[in-house]
């Protein structure tokens, strides 16, 4: 299935509290369950006003579904065509 990141803009991401995060996975959490098996949110990365969220789903409508259900930006999602890493230089 196909890998993405959304970029979501939030104004002070990178101070929320740990229960302001906790509630928002939450709430994350509760709407992927809704939707089913078929989107999962593997991680997220905190800066100062974004966050970039990994997910597999079989689309981009289904991660904006998701953003929709749970009241969270989707600012930009892009399909994920590869990786690289410093393990990349060796091969």
């Amino acid at each position: 299935m196909p890998k993405y990141v959304v970029e979501r803009e939030i104004p002070g991401a990178g101070q929320m509290t740990v229960e302001q995060l906790k509630g928002a996975a939450q709430t994350s959490c509760a709407v992927l369950s809704e939707m089913g098996p078929r989107i999962q949110w593997l991680e997220s990365f905190v800066t100062d006003d974004k966050l970039y969220c990994i997910y597999i789903a079989p689309d981009e409508n289904a991660i904006v579904e998701h953003a929709k259900r749970g009241g969270f930006p989707c600012n930009r999602v892009a399909l994920i065509c590869g990786m690289i890493d410093p393990t990349t230089a060796e091969t």
